[in-house]
Parts: C-alpha cells; sequence; structure tokens
C-alpha cells in the first residue's frame, strides 16, 4: 500500500473545494494529504461493524456518519473520518461538519497510521473532540483517548478480545465482534 502524499503548501478550505471529486484529501494545519489508495477490505468490515454497532447502540439525538463525510474545523483544517458521531445538530450542515464531533472513530493503515496518532490526535484534541478513538486492524487492538480539562489522558489500551467502554456515551462495544473473532469463554464474569 502506498504512503499518505503530503503536498508542501499552505492550502485552505477554498483550496480543497476546487480539487476533483474522484480524489479524496484532508487539510490539517494547511497540509493537504491524500488519502489515496482505497483502504483495503479489512479496514472497510471493521469500520462497517463499528459503525452499525454506535448507528444500533447511540440515541438517535445524536447521528453516526461514516467516511467519507468532511468535518470542517475550520479555514485549514479538514478531515474525513472513517466513523464519526455528533450531537450537537446545528453543527450538521447540508455539505458538512463544521466543529468538533463527538467521538471521532479511525482505523488506521500502514500509510496513515502516524498521521492518524499525531497529527489528527492533536488536531482533534485541540479542536475539543471529547473521545478519540483509533484502532489497528492488524494488530487487532484499539486506542481509547477521552477529553478531560481541554487534554486527551494518556491512550486507555483494549484488545480484540475485550470490551470496550466508551467515555462520550454510555456504551460498551464486545470488540471481538467489531473484529470478527471468537472470544473463548475464560470462565470468568465480564
Amino acid at each position: 500500500m502506498g504512503l499518505a502524499v503530503k503536498k508542501d503548501k499552505r492550502y485552505t478550505y477554498q483550496d480543497y473545494l476546487t480539487w476533483p471529486d474522484d480524489e479524496r484529501w484532508e487539510i490539517i494545519d494547511g497540509a493537504a494529504y491524500s488519502m489515496s489508495p482505497a483502504p483495503k477490505v479489512k479496514h472497510q468490515r471493521i469500520s462497517g461493524n463499528l459503525f452499525i454497532n454506535l448507528k444500533n447502540s447511540i440515541d438517535d439525538r445524536c447521528p453516526v456518519f461514516s467516511a467519507p463525510t468532511d468535518v470542517v474545523f475550520d479555514d485549514f483544517n479538514i478531515v474525513q473520518p472513517d466513523i464519526l458521531v455528533v450531537c450537537d445538530r446545528d453543527r450538521i450542515t447540508e455539505d458538512n461538519i463544521r466543529g468538533a464531533p463527538d467521538l471521532i472513530v479511525e482505523v488506521v493503515s500502514p500509510a496513515t497510521e502516524l498521521k492518524d496518532r499525531r497529527e489528527k490526535k492533536a488536531l482533534y484534541e485541540q479542536s475539543g473532540v471529547k473521545e478519540y478513538i483509533i484502532v489497528f486492524p492488524d494488530r487487532e487492538y484499539v486506542e481509547r483517548y477521552c477529553l478531560k480539562d481541554n487534554q486527551y489522558s494518556a491512550p486507555d489500551i483494549f484488545n480484540w478480545d475485550e470490551v470496550l467502554k466508551l467515555c462520550a456515551f454510555d456504551i460498551e462495544i464486545n470488540l471481538w465482534d467489531i473484529f470478527e473473532k471468537v472470544r473463548e469463554e475464560t470462565g470468568k464474569e465480564e
């Protein structure tokens, strides 16, 4: 898989609007990142499983969106997270989401891992995203960041055979269902 391409100019939302519709890009702090090639099948299955789980678990007042949905934080920061949840309906426009979602999930690929863990994490923290979840399909675990006092805590790590408890919502997710694995019973109560 190719690496995410970064262009070396400071771009804005107005630049972004002129780019071809058949190309997917993100802008973080004015730097443009190509989102090609398309994600692998495992990435899409995990993303789809998480989307369905969240859609079925979260109150209808908080819509769940999947990529490609533009999230416009400001003129120099436009991203397309794999999954996002927005409870403030004033942030939802016909074209995009304006401002910080309550929850963002990124399913990483080798080409995007560094950007997801560094640039996007910093952007989401700065912008006030309450919870940021990074899913690692090949390593089968999840990192979760919860915003407290305008900063993300150290990440909580969840293996595929554990239950992920969200901090932005009162929801528990069985990760073995998300990763499509069979969990052996350990004999201890959950």
